[in-house]
């Protein structure tokens, strides 16, 4: 579990406002702890395609200072945030359509929890200002913002202990939400081994 607790440059939890926010939200359990920061983050830091915003920030601390952030973003923040409290968390991801049945496919960032009762938990604090969507955190039932519906969508496996180092450098590379709206980040499933 060492791997999920640590700081790093984009889960940076040792900021003073990261961790002073995440004293302000620790609870007196793990699930109540980590019930509140994916509440905060989830409802505070706005989406900022939902919000028309141009920032792209990538650490937790300049998601927290902004405001605002992708999916990816908020959930390094709220990473940070549940590591600075002592709760192990990872990152996972999913590929799906931009918008409806097909391609252009984006990839879609969410959280695992490791949680004592229930184990890892994957959550998502996307944000449910988006007709449609409604992530909660129910541990024992996942509700992620969106389901694997269409051809090459999926839910990828594992739990990332870092954020994907490509991801990262894409975003680093562009400086506004439009110029990734022009071309999203994805991931190709990996091929089905043959029986």
């Amino acid at each position: 579990m060492h791997s999920y607790l640590q700081d790093s440059e984009v889960l940076d939890f040792t900021h003073p406002a990261v961790a002073a926010l995440a004293v302000a939200l620790r609870r007196d359990t793990v699930q109540a702890s980590a019930q509140a920061a994916f509440e905060w983050v989830r409802d505070e830091i706005v989406h900022c395609n939902d919000a028309g915003r141009e920032e792209v920030p990538v650490s937790a601390s300049e998601t927290l200072a902004i405001g605002t952030g992708f999916c990816f973003a908020k959930s390094h923040l709220l990473v940070a945030l549940l590591r600075a409290n002592g709760i192990a968390a990872g990152l996972c991801y999913q590929r799906l359509t931009v918008d409806g049945p097909t391609p252009p496919h984006c990839l879609h960032g969410l959280v695992a929890i490791a949680l004592p009762e229930h184990g890892w938990y994957r959550c998502d604090p996307r944000g449910n200002t988006r007709p449609g969507v409604n992530a909660q955190f129910t541990p024992g039932v996942e509700r992620l913002a969106y389901p694997v519906l269409h051809a090459g969508e999926c839910l990828y496996p594992g739990i990332h202990a870092q954020p994907l180092p490509e991801l990262v450098a894409y975003l680093r590379s562009i400086s506004a939400v439009s110029e990734y709206r022009k071309a999203p980040f994805d991931l190709v499933p990996p091929p089905i081994p043959q029986a």
